[in-house]
């Protein structure tokens, strides 16, 4: 199970209160208006859109909150702001790599924030391009199992340009280059399989095994990353080894 996947960051703080639930909720809206703002309001010609709009449903997002976020982006109503996408470098705890994506109306807020919240938690900032070589990017799509084989999964979208799909127990993850989420999107559909999400995600490299102490204190520092409103995702090249990952759950 490796750390820098979502997988065992979001095994390991299953229960989410309800600060972490606004959270969850002010990125999804962000994350929206963007999407109306880049590729238009009709979620019927926008995946984007449309795949932003289901991810704020499943997460009990208010469909009022949803709608007023896309009229915003689309410009149908008044006060959008002017989001940036900002990429943020840095090591955490043991000198794991770090990238931290941010989407912030204000630039010199989000970086102060996180350098603070990197600094004070035995984490420090480092300079553009040195952290982020020992990433790609990738598109990755997430779908539930519902009893479907890996392989049928595989042959759906191996057409596609999807070059693996991982096994994650309850879920599947189908690994693919950016410019081929679409695509990968329509061929899933055209087989009808359902599926999750579909975004853009940073995938290291090489990892770094960890133990139980470090992966402690970067789960800590991930935590108050994701506390900082203009933070969006934070990538790291942590492995966890299985039994690590079941010595934190215990």
């Amino acid at each position: 199970m490796s750390g820098h996947s979502k997988w065992a960051t979001t095994k390991h703080k299953k229960a989410a209160n309800d600060a972490k639930r606004s959270k969850e909720w002010a990125k999804a809206i962000k994350n929206i208006e963007v999407a109306a703002r880049t590729g238009g309001g009709d979620p019927a010609g926008n995946p984007t859109l449309d795949d932003m709009i289901k991810k704020a449903k499943k997460a009990s997002v208010p469909n009022d909150n949803i709608e007023r976020a896309r009229k915003r982006g689309a410009g149908e109503e008044a006060g959008g702001s002017d989001w940036e996408t900002l990429m943020y470098e840095g090591y955490g705890p043991n000198g794991v790599a770090m990238l931290i994506e941010c989407l912030t109306d204000n630039r010199n807020r989000a970086a102060t924030e996180v350098r603070t919240a990197v600094n004070k938690n035995g984490g420090n900032m480092a300079d553009a391009g040195s952290v982020s070589y020992m990433f790609n990017r990738k598109g990755v799509v997430v779908l539930d199992k519902n009893g479907q084989e890996e392989d049928k999964i595989l042959m759906a979208v191996l057409d596609a340009g999807a070059e693996e799909v991982k096994d994650h127990g309850e879920k599947f993850e189908i690994v693919c280059e950016p410019g081929d989420m679409g695509a990968v999107r329509n061929a899933l559909k055209a087989a009808d399989i359902d599926y999750d999400s579909v975004e853009p995600d940073f995938r290291p490299t090489m990892e770094v095994p960890v133990d139980a102490p470090t992966a402690q204190k970067v789960f800590n520092l991930i935590d108050i990353l994701e506390d900082v409103d203009d933070v969006q995702n934070v990538y790291t090249n942590m492995d966890i080894p299985a039994d690590v990952l079941e010595e934190l759950e215990a």
